[in-house]
């Protein structure tokens, strides 16, 4: 007993020893022995389930039309189907199984998907739709079984997995052809397999073919959630954290040996690090080897990443590998998903410097992007003539016969730089045209070549750089790249290279030698796709939110806006609650680790004295998991400059509803069995009138909007905000 004092001034260090015993018996009491827990849980996790599937899959093919963002990725797997390259900010395994479902039911990626509310006509759609909803759909059970291996109360899972099921926003965004259901189905699968190792841990089955098994499907589904959108990086943090608290305990085990740490350890890294890594790769390996053909995300990549694509400019091209005075050329960026430079016949409005003709970067390939590369003295040259390292040029844009051009007005968006434009007529201008191009590390002889040469173009009169500044020009501009010209001549973003070289006087090399190998485009990718995901704005009419009004189901985002209505929106009696229960579990936690504290010297007290303590600080270690869940996929939102959905809040409510479950069932733990079951089985009824009642914003609305005279649905608009 004095051993057992002395732990018992950690509550962690006493709750990790009482969770081994409370391991090796399932039941925790009240809730009977373990034969009839066996029966029990069978029995309501195939209720769970029949309610699961019925509730997810009714009219799961209506309606018949796109909806919302399957704009985005049905056509994204329809060009997985024709092996299309194009540029998204995720990584490619949720779009790539939206494909892959597609092709094995029919589809045949020729569908265009438009915009929402276009009908399917025919098309086969529904093999995409029934995938996307079976990962969703095994949430549910999923939560079950995570919350019995954390707790081992029946209670508990059901009310877990209830809180799941009959909440109607999950339901909704579950439904659909996104990338939603396999996000979150791969992190649950996470947190499922993370309970389970901890368990078979401390039961003392470690290195044993279902301790394997496990360990190794956690770090599968850790790289599958990562590899699906980059917020699976929370949950990779959560299964971190959570590993370094097993070790700990498996190191404060003094009845094992060192050496049985150092295996525990040498196997989590090998499962849960290398094992993610490898397969993380091996989908970046299948996406860049399915995607081979040429498409309209190619300009977002370098021009060596677009050489291994079939269809495109560069892909086995052949074309000179100098560049000479008289070249047609396109200058891209060298930036991290640059741009090419280009021009087009409409001039800069009135108040935003010379009314000249505007320039900007755009990333689609275009005959726009093509300019006549001159000397600074004369329009041609008779001999060929090698452009070389320091050469003072003009750079004709060819489709409006007018130069590159930069004077001192400010810039249109960025005012500290100077505005460049295009100026004259039939390639005649004045000394403002004339540019030095410079090879950096180059040195005077070194010719430019193409796609190799990394290049600054300095203005000859201001000596500022041609530079774009990543900043969207207003509608006027297009929303294209702002182009300038910055006297900060050491902005990184001045670099530039030719791609294309069109000059029939040269030889001409096949740049296929120059293409990079997998690891250099799989870095590429990353960057672009980190960039691109920084740089999300909304766009014009888009319905955005914040991340305070997301708990508190402030607003909600219409699925379908036709005759038939889906309204992406929390069942509120669930949403509510569940911030209840989130306030109630912090108090209840620091009360608790208080009283601990100052009761750890007594005789009487301790976390391990009885089986209501064993029950009551498991039970409080599961939701202490769960919160922290609960705050990694929440709160970094508050610090993202991006653009931000209410959906993106739908991980973070897994992990709210499963502490949800426990602490209903904490609660009502000690009062009299026939209280218990009244106000479990009051619980359960709300939850199940909520859903019923609620449920025409997932399956659909007819008739009139909820704020329009006669509508049936006035009773369900408990909020001015909610639009349905």
């Amino acid at each position: 007993m004095a051993n057992e004092k002395e732990s018992d001034k950690s509550g962690v260090q006493t709750l990790s020893k009482t969770e081994k015993k409370l391991e090796k018996k399932p039941q925790v009491a009240g809730e009977g022995g373990s034969k009839k827990v066996d029966h029990n849980w069978w029995l309501l996790f195939g209720v769970v389930l029949a309610a699961t599937i019925g509730t997810r899959f009714y009219n799961v093919t209506v309606p018949d039309h796109v909806c919302w963002d399957e704009t985005h990725f049905g056509k994204m797997g329809s060009w997985y189907i024709n092996r299309t390259f194009f540029f998204d900010v995720h990584p490619p395994l949720g779009k790539m199984l939206i494909g892959l479902s597609g092709y094995l039911t029919g589809y045949d990626g020729k569908y265009p998907f438009d915009k929402p509310g276009d009908k399917y006509n025919g098309t086969h759609y529904e093999g995409m739709r029934i995938f996307c909803t079976a990962l969703g759909a095994a949430i549910v059970p999923m939560s079950f079984h995570t919350v019995w291996d954390m707790t081992g109360s029946l209670t508990a899972s059901g009310f877990a997995a209830a809180y799941l099921l009959f909440d109607i926003g999950i339901l909704i965004l579950n439904r659909y052809i996104l990338l939603d259901p396999p996000l979150i189905f791969f992190m649950t699968a996470s947190v499922m397999g993370m309970a389970r190792v901890t368990k078979l841990t401390r039961d003392g089955v470690s290195f044993g073919g279902k301790w394997w098994g496990w360990l190794s499907f956690t770090g599968a589904m850790l790289a599958c959630t990562i590899s699906v959108k980059f917020v699976g990086l929370f949950v990779v943090l959560l299964v971190g954290l959570h590993t370094a608290s097993d070790l700990w305990d498996v190191l404060g085990d003094l009845s094992r040996p060192i050496a049985y740490t150092v295996k525990q350890l040498l196997a989590r890294a090998a499962t849960l690090i290398v094992l993610p890594i490898i397969l993380y790769a091996t989908f970046f390996f299948i996406h860049l080897h399915v995607l081979n053909r040429s498409g309209s995300g190619d300009g977002f990549y370098s021009s060596g990443f677009q050489s291994n694509l079939i269809g495109n400019s560069l892909f086995n091209v052949s074309m000179p590998r100098q560049v000479a005075y008289g070249a047609v050329i396109t200058l891209k960026n060298h930036k991290t998903g640059g741009g090419y430079l280009h021009s087009h016949n409409h001039l800069y409005p009135k108040g935003f410097g010379a009314q000249q003709q505007q320039v900007t970067t755009y990333s689609h390939k275009d005959d726009n992007n093509k300019w006549l590369i001159k000397p600074h003295n004369k329009q041609t040259v008779e001999n060929v003539t090698l452009v070389k390292h320091g050469a003072l040029i003009r750079l004709e844009h060819v489709p409006t016969t007018r130069n590159l051009h930069s004077h001192r007005e400010q810039a249109p968006v960025t005012k500290k730089h100077m505005q460049i434009t295009c100026y004259g007529e039939s390639g005649l201008g004045d000394t403002n045209d004339v540019w030095q191009v410079e090879i950096i590390g180059g040195k005077d002889g070194d010719v430019i070549e193409t796609v190799t040469s990394r290049l600054i173009l300095y203005h000859y009169n201001e000596r500022c750089v041609l530079t774009t500044t990543n900043k969207a020009l207003p509608k006027w501009g297009f929303e294209q790249q702002e182009v300038t010209c910055n006297p900060n001549i050491r902005d990184k973003a001045a670099v530039w290279n030719v791609e294309d070289n069109q000059f029939d006087q040269l030889p001409s090399v096949n740049f296929q030698v120059y293409a990079p190998g997998f690891i250099s485009r799989f870095f590429e990718s990353h960057a672009v796709m980190l960039q691109g995901n920084s740089g999300l704005k909304p766009k014009e009419g888009e319905v955005t939110s914040q991340p305070w009004q997301w708990p508190i189901n402030y607003k909600g985002q219409f699925f379908s806006g036709s005759e038939h209505r889906v309204y992406l929106l929390g069942n509120p009696v669930i949403w509510w609650s569940n911030l209840v229960f989130l306030a109630l579990f912090v108090l209840v936690f620091s009360v608790e680790v208080v009283r601990n504290q100052r009761n750890s010297g007594a005789e009487t007290t301790g976390l391990a004295g009885t089986g209501n303590d064993d029950f009551k600080w498991r039970s409080l270690r599961a939701c202490a998991w769960l919160f922290g869940g609960w705050m990694l996929h929440y709160l970094p939102f508050y610090a993202m400059g991006r653009v931000l959905y209410f959906h993106h809040y739908f991980p973070a409510l897994v992990f709210n509803s499963m502490l949800t479950g426990i602490m209903l069932d904490f609660l009502t733990h000690r009062l009299p069995k026939w209280a218990r079951q009244a106000v479990l089985g009051i619980a359960l009824a709300i939850l199940m009138y909520s859903f019923a009642l609620f449920s025409p914003l997932a399956y659909g609305m007819h008739g009139p909007f909820s704020h329009e005279p006669n509508s049936t649905l006035a009773g369900l608009k408990w909020m001015d905000s909610w639009e349905f």
